[in-house]
């Protein structure tokens, strides 16, 4: 009896040492290396601007993720989607004309630009943002690209819509019915979605959140924005210790806890978001607190890949989290490690993340504290 309780007591020593394993810590004396912030250049920008020049009017390899209602459905991607049918799939093709729009705000003298508009013109013309609408018109299709495409679109509408020039006048006019039929869509399906998707890909629901929130804050659409508080905060409010050890997933290019986290950065009043924050990270409060880049295998998985995604996406949220908030600047350099790790991957790298990774790298850049 006596060795039968000594095992016992044993096996529960284990179980105990092994869950204190698996808890998050965080060294309290190691130096914290500060590395150079990265900074979006001319030089830069002419770079990242080959990647989606070189896919946003390329139709094959193409994922069209479309619901066949009869054979009369099958046509070519060209034809399904005049405006957005490059970059292999929908929502890259999107990003893909927003990062163009992004550099040429930025950078009106980029090497290229005379060929970048004439680009975008020929796309998101009024004839083809007509047939685009008409897809999304179609039963079998009218839930196409929620919500990460849907957030994209928005993005790309908000960065013409905030851009003082002619040309961005035209393309915002031609660009406008599939952007207001997109908020209708977000207006009509947020009361219907009783749970939040907590991924690190593309249904993430924090992530096409915020990018609607931008752009509903951008032209002042308190509907927009009324349905997105509501719904952040019903799916969010309560959450608590978000499990970063659980981060990322082999296929992320988003992160789950960071994403919401920056999410409710936009939602709440400061005092508010800083109460909310040091419950659901209280880590991140840890002036020595760190996080490993994700490390890619193999930049010709189309999955394998999205690891660089998330180096790029934890930048911005940790960016949106530190930003107007002193106690969280440590984040920034966080922040920073992780663009550095995966810029210098992207230009000559394989249409499997060059079609998209691009978009990811710039938002980042833009992100960075200047």
């Amino acid at each position: 009896m006596k060795s039968y309780f000594a095992l016992l007591v044993l096996i529960l020593l284990n179980s105990c040492n092994f869950s204190e394993e698996k808890k998050e810590t965080q060294p309290k004396d190691t130096p914290i290396t500060i590395v150079n912030p990265p900074k979006l250049t001319l030089q830069q920008a002419n770079n990242l601007a080959q990647l989606p020049m070189h896919c946003i009017q390329v139709e094959y390899p193409n994922k069209l993720n479309q619901v066949l209602g009869n054979a009369a459905f099958l046509k070519e991607p060209k034809v399904l989607h005049p405006a957005f049918y490059g970059c292999f799939d929908w929502h890259s093709a999107v990003h893909g004309h927003w990062s163009l729009v992004s550099l040429l705000k930025q950078f009106p003298k980029l090497d290229k630009a005379e060929a970048i508009k004439k680009m975008l013109l020929e796309n998101m013309s009024k004839e083809n943002i007509a047939l685009e609408i008409a897809y999304f018109d179609d039963k079998e299709n009218a839930s196409f690209e929620r919500t990460y495409g849907w957030a994209w679109l928005l993005k790309l509408a908000e960065a013409l819509h905030t851009w003082e020039t002619p040309l961005a006048r035209t393309l915002e006019n031609n660009l406008e019915p599939l952007t207001q039929l997109i908020v209708e869509k977000y207006i009509a399906f947020l009361p219907k979605l009783n749970y939040p998707i907590r991924v690190g890909e593309h249904p993430n629901t924090a992530f096409g959140l915020s990018f609607a929130w931008d752009y509903a804050k951008a032209v002042n659409h308190e509907q927009l924005l009324a349905s997105i508080s509501k719904r952040a905060k019903a799916f969010y409010l309560k959450d608590e210790n978000c499990p970063m050890l659980w981060e990322p997933s082999g296929y992320d290019f988003l992160s789950p806890c960071l994403e919401e986290a920056a999410l409710m950065k936009r939602i709440l009043a400061i005092a508010d978001y800083k109460a909310w924050l040091n419950t659901f990270l209280p880590q991140l409060k840890n002036k020595n607190y760190s996080l490993e880049t994700g490390k890619v295998s193999d930049r010709t998985d189309g999955k394998l890949v999205h690891l660089d995604g998330v180096n790029f996406s934890r930048a911005w949220c940790l960016n949106a989290i530190a930003k107007d908030l002193p106690e969280y600047k440590h984040l920034e350099n966080i922040a920073n490690q992780h663009i550095n790790y995966s810029l210098p991957n992207l230009v000559g790298d394989s249409y499997e993340g060059g079609h998209w990774l691009g978009s990811f790298a710039i938002y980042a850049l833009n992100t960075v504290a200047k």
